[in-house]
This record gives C-alpha cells, structure tokens and sequence, in this order.
C-alpha cells in the first residue's frame, strides 16, 4: 500500500460565491464543466482546484487567518500582472514579489485569509 500524492486541493470558505468570483475574476482560473454541490471546482491542472462550503463542524469565524501553517502555491504565467489585480481588488500582499528557486514569487491572502502564494516556474 503507498500514497501516490496529492490528487485534489479545496478550500472551505465563507461565502463561496464571493470566494468562486474572485478566484475566477481576479486570478482568472476557469470554472470546471461540473462542480458537486456545495462546491466550485476550477479547470487546474495538472490537480483540480476548489473552493467550497464548510464541512460539518467547520466554523470558520472562529479564526482570522484559516489555513495557518500549510503552504499552497499555484503557478502564474505573469505573477507581477496578478500583483497588479491583486492591488485593483484590494487584496493583501502577505509577502511582496521576491526571485526565488520557483521563479518570481508573491504571497497575498484570499477573501478568507487563506496564504496564497504565487509562482512562475516549474
């Protein structure tokens, strides 16, 4: 028996279709042919992308900043151009845009506070 590896990332989040538009208008993902419900899932390869309604038991309230501690990064063809929507929207810059290892890096927090960090090479 082995794990193979990470097949499908979601996060739950307050309200999901403020989370869906932003992650849609700003970041421009696409939105999947078929979500299940409850959910909105993105065209993102080469793993699938979601945000999501809370599961039972899940009270996102009771924190600031959910997600503390894991790190998601997700690639950007022009990770200065999303620095830009991110400005136009509001969104906090958690940490600016820095060379790194994975090319240019920016990490800004989501409607919910989630850390996003962004990338440009593989």
């Amino acid at each position: 028996m082995s794990v193979i590896g990470p097949d499908f990332i979601a996060l739950q989040v307050r309200d999901l279709e403020a989370s869906a538009s932003f992650y849609e208008e700003v970041l421009g993902l696409r939105r999947a042919e078929a979500s299940p419900p409850g959910a909105v899932v993105f065209a993102t390869a080469p793993i699938p992308f979601a945000v999501r309604e809370p599961l039972p038991g899940v009270d996102l309230e009771e924190t600031d900043r959910p997600g503390l501690g894991v790190a998601l990064w997700l690639r950007a063809e022009d990770v200065a151009a999303v620095r830009e929507a991110l400005d136009a929207a509001g969104r906090p810059i958690l940490r600016d845009l820095a060379p790194s290892p994975f090319g240019l890096t920016l990490t800004f927090a989501d409607p919910d506070g989630y850390a996003i960090t962004l990338h440009d090479q593989g």
